[in-house]
């Protein structure tokens, strides 16, 4: 660069001045660093930033109470509450504060639609950590879910949730309804920890172990058809022979929440593989096709309803499958769209999910031949209401949910199909609130259903 004058500016100069002055204050620095007296020894009852004879900045019971914040402790009120834990397995988003009273307000996490007002809280799993003996409250909040554009409250549906000590042995409570949809829990802790769910948890490790209890059969073929948002593996589970008169395809799971689907199929499963004369007689009649967990990774991140890109897998049937969005759903369509062409298209097929009030959900789309269709479904329906403990009936004649499975594959492949969902609070027909062993029994049952159907 040149001066005015056109001489050249030297920059060398000014450089090594820089440089001189940074040399000297770091030697001053280190000198007057030598120079301090060594560390003083804090005598006891002295903390660091006082001098003797001050009052301490806070004492070991204050440590233990929790630091003062704006004149009050942090600490919670001493109810014997310690922590929630949601670093495990299909444990549920949320956080949570302590009220006044000394109940914990627990705010579920919504999760979203895309491209939509929809939004769903629900799913409930998580570990209560608290002094064995003491009475817990939780109080549930963010239960305002939105759907087809309207408010629609889970609260109403929350009539109960199960716990365990153990996560394995569960037992159903009541929760009490407040106003403004909340909802409330007291619990008396029966030890150190306590698992908290809306249903009996049934997780991907659950599954895997089902799968791996089940490979080695005869029975058995297990076909991997794609892959979820995250890369999580779809199986297609198939029992019996494809080549046996009635085909019957089964899906669980679309909504994560809903586990009381997963335990139906294990029931059906370990009933068709039991290995006498009865589930031999039914696997000469129908082959059975199941997909068991259809929305993978919410069930690991302990998700309410959607996919990982805001897609519910329980919709947009009524058109073909976005592999980008539901990559779950193309995946499924691309394997009934395979079983068309090789000429075993489901006579049947089910939809399995958990909601509050537990009918089958008969969609009228505008098919040709829908009065044989209902005709068939009002025979189905009869056989779960003698053989299975099914009491709550199904949907009104005006009935339609476009876009579900129920709908689109009759609409899109003539396939009879329909959703069943399970009220996940009571079964009338038993008068007992549902655990995985009710399920269970009830897909057992099935099996002989499905036989007595395709007669």
């Amino acid at each position: 660069m040149r001066t005015k004058d056109g001489r050249r500016r030297d920059r060398r100069g000014w450089l090594l001045a820089i440089v001189f002055c940074l040399v000297l204050g770091g030697s001053l620095g280190a000198t007057a660093m030598l120079k301090d007296p060594a560390p003083r020894r804090i005598p006891p009852g002295e903390t660091p930033g006082s001098t003797a004879g001050e009052t301490p900045a806070a004492t070991d019971r204050e440590f233990a109470e929790g630091p003062a914040v704006g004149g009050a402790r942090s600490a919670l009120p001493d109810t014997g509450f310690k922590f929630i834990d949601t670093g495990f397995e299909n444990a549920s988003p949320l956080w949570y504060e302590p009220a006044e009273d000394g109940a914990i307000l627990v705010h579920l996490i919504y999760d979203h639609e895309r491209s939509s007002k929809n939004r769903a809280a629900g799913h409930i799993h998580f570990r209560l950590h608290a002094k064995a003996g003491s009475r817990q409250t939780l109080e549930f909040k963010n239960l305002d879910n939105v759907w087809n554009g309207q408010p629609g409250s889970v609260a109403r549906e929350l009539k109960a949730l199960v716990v365990s000590a153990d996560g394995r042995e569960w037992r159903s409570v009541p929760t009490q309804a407040l106003p403004e949809n909340r909802i409330r829990l007291s619990i008396e802790m029966p030890g150190p920890q306590l698992f908290i769910a809306r249903v009996e948890p049934y997780r991907i490790s659950d599954l895997d172990s089902l799968l791996t209890r089940i490979r080695r059969s005869r029975q058995v073929k297990i076909t991997t058809i794609g892959e979820t948002v995250e890369g999580r593996l779809l199986e297609i589970v198939r029992i019996g022979n494809p080549r046996a008169p009635f085909q019957v395809f089964v899906r669980a799971r679309a909504h994560p929440w809903e586990s009381g689907g997963n335990w139906v199929v294990e029931g059906l499963v370990d009933r068709l593989l039991a290995g006498d004369a009865e589930s031999k007689r039914y696997l000469r009649r129908y082959c059975v096709h199941i997909l068991p967990m259809a929305n993978k990774d919410g069930v690991a991140l302990g998700r309410t309803r959607f996919n990982l890109r805001g897609r519910d897998l329980n919709r947009n049937w009524d058109q073909p499958a976005d592999s980008e969005l539901a990559p779950e759903n193309a995946a499924l369509e691309r394997w009934l769209e395979g079983m068309i062409r090789a000429g075993h298209k489901p006579d049947l097929a089910l939809e399995l999910h958990n909601d509050g009030n537990g009918m089958l959900h008969i969609s009228r789309p505008p098919v040709p031949r829908l009065a044989e269709h209902l005709r068939r479904m009002e025979t189905f329906e009869a056989l779960l209401r003698k053989r299975t403990w099914f009491t709550e009936g199904s949907t009104k004649e005006s009935f339609r949910n476009s876009g579900t499975l129920g709908d689109g594959w009759l609409e899109r492949f003539d396939v009879d199909a329909l959703v069943h969902e399970f009220n996940c609070n009571w079964i009338a027909g038993l008068q007992t609130a549902p655990l995985a062993r009710h399920w269970k029994e009830y897909g057992a049952n099935l099996a002989l259903v499905l036989e007595e159907y395709f007669r």
